[in-house]
């Protein structure tokens, strides 16, 4: 995998550096040694400003390229899930029921080695700012960072992120033009019944049969009141009730996830939904209430921003190994909040055979972080070229 000389002769300290930070993983916005392990770093290559607590422990560093120009963005998130990691690596976890099983761990080490490379050599023009951003899993600290300002605070004027995409060619890219992740909402339904015992389900008012009727009416939201060309998704992941087998519970819980591109669509589906909670519970006899959660928006690359970031990820791994059309799908991703305020791209950097995003047995590749330091370090370069002499 052709990558920049220089990233590739410091490639073992970014998988020293990558190692040590799947040692502790944190969650959400509470991540003080992670952050602190970055800064340390940053300033140690020299970055000529470096801005913390932003989005309380997401950080900006800026570097000054030779001359004027634009400014650009280049992300990278470093929350971890709450996971129990089950590799038996002798880099595990040190933190019970966290884990980097995600690989924002081998992100944030991608953006670094990029960091140390532009500090050392200065070849674009401009300023390039460094985002390291909390919260992905949880919390929006996308959307968090560019409401405190990031984006006009840094005259940044486009913005880009690298994912990892287990199952995909090892060092190869894949991306889209307009429409990548879905927009991603989150449903909650509470059911109040009446209990009794099992053995005389008249007198009582059950609240599994309705869990049970509302899970699958839910389900013709996308089957009968919905476009079948158009994407979505809606998935009934939680039904919690009762305790023991001869007693009728007094109430039930549901939960799940839906996914969208369209404004309209997500529209239709919160009516539908409300009017299915509210239906299957008056026929079940039940009390019931619906709490919908609008969540990320969908991720959408500037069509333009897109291709340009696909040429260059070409020349890091060649152009047969990159695909700048690869349809949409319905993932989400916190970067949305970033696109929004800024034109720009997200990319996928296949990282080869293993355990999926999000398993305990996940492990970031190591040998594809020297490709994607690259690919930030190039896109800088070609984005923001020095003028000729």
């Amino acid at each position: 995998m052709p990558v920049v000389n220089r990233i590739a002769e410091f490639s073992a300290d970014m998988t020293a550096w990558r190692r040590h930070l799947h040692t502790i993983p944190e969650l959400s916005f509470d991540c003080p040694k992670t952050a602190g392990f970055i800064a340390e770093r940053l300033r140690e290559f020299g970055v000529d400003a470096l801005h913390e607590g932003i989005a309380q422990t997401g950080i900006v560093a800026i570097i000054q390229g030779q001359g004027e120009g634009p400014t650009i963005g280049l992300r990278a998130d470093f929350d971890a899930l709450p996971i129990t990691e089950d590799t038996g690596l002798d880099y595990a976890s040190l933190h019970p029921g966290k884990m980097h099983a995600c690989g924002h761990d081998g992100h944030t080490t991608m953006l670094l080695g990029a960091a140390r490379y532009l500090a050392e050599t200065r070849n674009f023009a401009g300023r390039v700012a460094l985002i390291f951003q909390p919260a992905e899993e949880a919390g929006g600290g996308a959307g968090v960072m560019v409401d405190e300002g990031i984006m006009d605070r840094f005259n940044i004027s486009q913005v880009y992120a690298l994912h990892n995409a287990p199952g995909f060619d090892a060092g190869a890219f894949y991306t889209n033009p307009g429409p990548l992740m879905a927009a991603v909402d989150t449903f909650h339904v509470h059911i109040q019944g009446v209990g009794g015992h099992g053995a005389m389900p008249h007198e009582s008012r059950d609240p599994v049969m309705a869990a049970c009727g509302i899970a699958m009416a839910i389900q013709t939201i996308v089957s009968r009141n919905h476009y079948a060309l158009d994407d979505l998704v809606v998935s009934v992941t939680q039904i919690h009730t009762g305790t023991v087998d001869n007693v009728i519970p007094d109430k039930a819980y549901l939960n799940g996830t839906v996914r969208t591109f369209d404004p309209r669509v997500q529209q239709m589906v919160m009516e539908r939904m409300q009017a299915i909670v509210d239906g299957q519970a008056a026929s079940y006899g039940v009390q019931a209430r619906l709490d919908y959660e609008i969540g990320y928006p969908a991720t959408v690359n500037d069509a333009k921003k897109a291709t340009f970031a696909a040429g260059v990820a070409g020349e890091v791994a060649g152009e047969n190994r990159v695909v700048a059309e690869a349809g949409r799908e319905m993932g989400a991703e916190d970067f949305a909040y970033m696109l929004q305020a800024r034109p720009g791209a997200y990319l996928f950097l296949g990282q080869g055979e293993g355990a999926g995003l999000h398993h305990p047995k996940y492990n970031f590749n190591d040998e594809v972080a020297p490709v994607g330091a690259s690919f930030f370090a190039r896109l800088v370069e070609r984005a923001q070229p020095l003028a000729a002499k």
